[in-house]
C-alpha cells in the first residue's frame, strides 16, 4: 500500500483517550472509529470530493444529505474501498480496548437494489460468504427481520420491502463493524419505509455497529441519525447534531430540525 491508500490497520495509540463507544451509543460493542483527512476524489478534471475532513465516532449513526452529484455515494464507496481516493486518508480504529485492525471484511454495504442472487433461496442468500458454523447466526437474523417463514422462498417471491429486509439480514450476518447504507429505502412505499427505518434503528441499537446513511430524505436522516452532514460541491457545508430521544417522535423539535436541514439543502 502507498501513503494514499486506505489505512486498514490503524494504531489505537492515537485514539482520543476521553472518547469511547459508550459516549455515542451505550450498546456499542462492534463499531469502528473512522477518521477521514484531506480526502480528494477526481474523475478527470471533475472534482467530486475536495479536501474533506470527517471524524466518525465508534457506534455513531451518521447521515449524509445533499443534492444529487454532491459526492454522497462517492464518499460511501471510498469508505467501502470500492473506489480509490485521488489522495487523502481514510483510517479505521477498533472500538474495543485492544490493538485490533479493521479490514474490508468488517465493512458491509446495503444498496438501494437488494442484489439478492435469484437462483438462491432467501436463507442461502443471507448465508452467502459465511462459514457453516455461522449459518445459525444468519437464520437468527432472518427471524429478527421477520422473514423466518420466507427462508425457503426465492427472491422473486418476496415484495420489495421483504427483499430489502433480506439484504439487511445478509449484511448483518457478517457482524460488521461498519454498515454503509446507500439510499437503501428509496424505492419503498411510505409505510414499508417506516418499518425498515425502525428495523435498522433496532438492530443498530442491539449490535452497536457504526452506521453511515446516504439519503435524499431529510426526515429519514433526522429519524435515524445522531448527526447529519450536508455535502455541497465536495465539501461539508453544514453539520447538525440530532439531540432527540429515541425512539423518535415527530413533534415540534423534530419538525424544527427537519426544516433547518431542508432549508440548508435547498440553499446549496
Amino acid at each position: 500500500m502507498t501513503d494514499l491508500s486506505i489505512s486498514r490497520h490503524a494504531d489505537d495509540s492515537t485514539k482520543p483517550q476521553d472518547t469511547t463507544a459508550a459516549d455515542i451509543n451505550p450498546h456499542a460493542v462492534l463499531g469502528a472509529e473512522i477518521i477521514i483527512e484531506q480526502l480528494h476524489k477526481f474523475y478527470g478534471s471533475v472534482k467530486v470530493l475536495e479536501d474533506l475532513d470527517l471524524h466518525i465516532q465508534p457506534g455513531e449513526f451518521l447521515a449524509i444529505v445533499g443534492r444529487s452529484g454532491c459526492g454522497k455515494s462517492t464518499l460511501l464507496r471510498l469508505i467501502a474501498d470500492l473506489e480509490k481516493q485521488s489522495y487523502g486518508e481514510i483510517k479505521f480504529k477498533s472500538a474495543r480496548h485492544i490493538r485490533e485492525g479493521i479490514t474490508s471484511d468488517d465493512i458491509r454495504v446495503m444498496f438501494q437494489d437488494p442484489r439478492l442472487l435469484p437462483w438462491r433461496s432467501i436463507e442461502k442468500n443471507v448465508q452467502l460468504g459465511l462459514d457453516k458454523a455461522q449459518h445459525a447466526n444468519a437464520s437468527a437474523l432472518l427471524e429478527k427481520v421477520g422473514l423466518k417463514e420466507k427462508a425457503d422462498l426465492w427472491p422473486t417471491q418476496l415484495s420489495g420491502g421483504q427483499r430489502q429486509r433480506a439484504a439487511l439480514a445478509r449484511a448483518l450476518s457478517h457482524k460488521p463493524r461498519i454498515l454503509l447504507l446507500d439510499e437503501p429505502l428509496g424505492a419503498l412505499d411510505a409505510l414499508t419505509r417506516l418499518d425498515m427505518q425502525n428495523l435498522i434503528e433496532k438492530l443498530w441499537t442491539e449490535q452497536g455497529f457504526t452506521a453511515i446513511l446516504v439519503t435524499h430524505d431529510v426526515s429519514e436522516a433526522v429519524q435515524l441519525a445522531d448527526r447529519i452532514i450536508l455535502l455541497d460541491k465536495g465539501h461539508i457545508a453544514k453539520e447538525f447534531n440530532v439531540d432527540l430521544a429515541r425512539p423518535r417522535q415527530k413533534g415540534i423539535a423534530f419538525t424544527e430540525l427537519e426544516q433547518q436541514v431542508l432549508t440548508a439543502v435547498l440553499a446549496t
